[in-house]
């Protein structure tokens, strides 16, 4: 069977931003193919620590993945749940990779650039992120791996990578599918951007400081509807879906169909001709009030215990299947 993988970061509470445009569309892509392809959803914690932690980083795993079923995950033989760091395969094939990588296709990577900007120095993890996350993908021979427009550049790099190394000693790695493949398969017409409540140019971000431009996973409902009343939209007057004209609007629009489950032609023709926005508002924030007060019900319901027998049944598997091709790149190098 083919393999869809992907993983979210451990290093702190989630933003709505993140559910709605990463974990929920991955949780929807897995009920729909777990019958036919293995779902490989993993806690990224190596990357994880080449920044700032909040809170600990193991309650931040297992919270992380309880977000997934309380999200809706249905778990069956072919759905894996594991930690990055419990497969060693990772690093080691990071290593290797990271002898067939340049210094110049990885330096041009737009993340580690922004994360570097500014800074007297920056830690190897940082510049070194793609090279890991290629060893992520490349061990179980993933296909797909659904992702935010944030990473789609390091998709490309892992394709490069596979390729380089596959002609160089023959069809060791499967080659991830192209970036607009990807996207197509994940079901959107292009990655799922949430919008700073504040400053809807830019992403809804968790390490923003300002409390009142993201709404956070363990927001009490109400908060986060007062949040929705107070974002930044504009003075044309008019509900339109337009991220370029009206990017506030726009944002409230796409947040109200994904809490909904509505698709977006639907929302957007609902809203058409409206002029009033407190009426927006108050739609949203009553809809992201209602998602929250289900989602913090279910997660309640989920004990440590079961995550961690999902985590061992997962890592048993993962192992199995990293060692196999970890052995495989090792024979080729000579290593084994």
């Amino acid at each position: 069977m083919k393999t869809i993988l992907t993983g979210i970061r451990a290093n702190s509470e989630l933003t709505l931003g993140n559910y709605l445009g990463a974990l929920l569309p991955m949780v929807r892509l897995a009920n729909q193919h777990s019958a036919d392809h293995h779902i490989n959803i993993f806690v990224p914690d190596l990357h994880s620590i080449i920044a700032d932690i909040d809170g600990d980083l193991q309650k931040n795993i297992i919270r992380t993945l309880k977000y997934y079923l309380a999200a809706g995950l249905k778990i069956n033989e072919n759905v894996h749940v594991y930690r990055q760091s419990y497969v060693p395969a990772h690093s080691e094939l990071c290593w290797i990779l990271n002898c067939v990588a340049t210094m110049g296709e990885t330096s041009r990577m737009t993340q580690y650039k922004e994360k570097s900007e500014g800074r007297e120095s920056c830690n190897v993890g940082i510049f070194d992120y793609p090279i890991l996350m290629a060893a992520d993908i490349l061990l179980y021979s993933a296909e797909y791996v659904p992702i935010g427009e944030d990473q789609f550049q390091h998709i490309e790099l892992t394709r490069n990578l596979a390729t380089r190394f596959n002609h160089r000693f023959g069809e060791i790695f499967t080659v991830p599918v192209k970036t607009a493949e990807q996207v197509k398969f994940m079901g959107v017409d292009d990655g799922i951007r949430i919008r700073d409540l504040l400053n809807p140019e830019k992403k809804m971000s968790k390490s923003t400081k300002a409390e009142n431009s993201k709404i956070m996973l363990d927001d009490a409902p109400e908060r986060a509807a007062k949040k929705i009343m107070s974002a930044t939209t504009d003075s044309l007057g008019k509900v339109k879906f337009d991220m370029w004209a009206q990017p506030g609007i726009s944002n409230l629009l796409q947040i109200e169909a994904l809490v909904t489950d509505t698709p977006l032609h639907e929302v957007t023709a609902a809203w058409a001709g409206e002029t009033s926005y407190g009426e927006l508002k108050k739609k949203v924030a009553d809809s992201v009030a209602k998602m929250l007060t289900e989602f913090q019900a279910k997660l309640a319901t989920i004990s440590d215990e079961e995550v961690y027998e999902l985590l061992e049944n997962g890592e048993k598997y993962a192992n199995h299947v990293a060692n196999a091709k970890l052995l495989e790149v090792q024979k080729a190098f000579g290593l084994r």
